[in-house]
């Protein structure tokens, strides 16, 4: 029987609605539930429209996602939540960027959709539980869902389920926690999986590949600014314009357009800050800068998994996907947020997106940014 965590019920009296993708992760997972013994069935989720994104990607990995069920000897059901989506993730993204903010739609999306609409419907289909091929495991207890780290530390997702409630979490299992990427491949390609070499999706869930700032101007018109220096023998000078705040974030070094500045050094410019009463894009060199190594950061209201917490708290915590731990205390903040203290400063802390907390493996849950303590930039060319 696969190692990942089952429960305590028998897995044949169990009934499993898995979330196929089209992937080779969520095909693994399905694969793993049936060696255990559950009675397991697939459900494809359409999250985005056809005709918005000009792309038949969805059709062709719901074939995929077919193709692995009928291999299984599964169903396949299929359910459209894209109204769902748009209202309760993509609003919410577009309202974010349009506010100068960083928002994070995959932790939205697991939230809203995945770890909500998805379970309720598969609920409907009679499911005790659902899975996904998530790089991340649950420890089902008598004092409820603790969510731990993926053993593969390279593809670790538990920073995106920080965010899912604890009864979410309770229904849920990850087939996938205890394995490494390059198993999960090896085993689609033993069981004759076509889609065991196919590229991991990358990008923004409903973006992909494509130009992000050619995708926003579909739906937000950003108005044009000045570009000034944050510091240096340029400080405060205006040296280009931007294209609208919204198509920018805090730490963003690609795509600005900053070549060959008389005056400055030849190196790497990045966005320090963004000023959008003033509509004004503030850039660097020093990729050191104090607006780029806060060590402190406010929050909106934090979701913890399980019981809260008692303030103020030792942990550890990431700002980004990816990014290392750091050391932190955790204090009450401001209207039902926190105040989080770091030992060492984060890259790039950016509005909108979340920090997520660690006790060793165990993810304690996160909150949205609010803002970090950045440094006044030059005053007597910011008005």
């Amino acid at each position: 029987m696969p190692d990942f965590q089952t429960t305590p019920q028998s897995p044949a009296t169990q009934r499993v609605i898995v979330g196929m993708s089209g992937g080779v992760d969520s095909s693994v997972a399905a694969l793993r539930l049936v060696q255990a013994g559950y009675e397991v069935e697939g459900l494809f989720m359409f999250n985005w429209s056809e005709d918005e994104t000009g792309r038949c990607q969805a059709a062709a990995d719901c074939a995929d996602a077919a193709a692995v069920c009928a291999a299984l000897g599964i169903p396949l059901h299929r359910a459209d939540f894209s109204r769902q989506y748009k209202a309760r993730v993509f609003r919410y993204f577009l309202d974010g960027y349009a506010a100068g903010r960083t928002p994070n739609p995959d932790i939205l999306c697991n939230r809203e959709i995945k770890f909500d609409v998805f379970l309720h419907y598969a609920e409907r289909l009679g499911a005790d539980w659902i899975a996904t091929g998530h790089y991340a495991r649950i420890e089902h207890t008598d004092a409820g869902p603790r969510l731990l780290r993926g053993v593969d530390a390279g593809k670790d997702q538990s920073y995106f389920l920080a965010a899912v409630p604890a009864a979410a979490l309770a229904r849920t299992l990850f087939p996938l926690g205890e394995l490494q990427k390059s198993a999960v491949r090896n085993i689609a390609r033993e069981h004759g999986f076509g889609i065991h070499d196919k590229p991991d999706s990358t990008g923004v869930c409903f973006i992909g590949e494509r130009d992000f700032e050619g995708f926003l101007r579909r739906y937000i018109a950003g108005s044009t600014g000045p570009i000034r220096v944050s510091d240096g023998p340029l400080a405060g000078q205006t040296i280009a314009q931007h294209n609208g705040l919204v198509y920018y974030t805090i730490g963003q070094r690609k795509g600005l357009g900053l070549g060959g500045v008389h005056g400055a050094a030849d190196a790497p410019w990045f966005v320090a800050a963004k000023d959008v009463a003033a509509n004004t894009l503030w850039v660097t060199q020093d990729s050191a800068h104090p607006a780029l190594v806060q060590t402190r950061l406010q929050t909106l209201a934090p979701q913890w998994i399980g019981t809260a917490p008692a303030l103020p708290l030792r942990c550890r915590a990431q700002v980004r996907y990816r990014q290392r731990t750091i050391a932190c205390e955790v204090a009450l903040g401001t209207d039902g947020g926190l105040a989080v203290q770091f030992d060492a400063p984060p890259r790039a802390i950016a509005a909108g997106q979340y920090v997520v907390f660690y006790h060793g493996d165990i993810c304690l849950g996160g909150a949205e940014i609010s803002a970090a303590d950045t440094p006044a930039m030059p005053q007597a060319l910011s008005a």
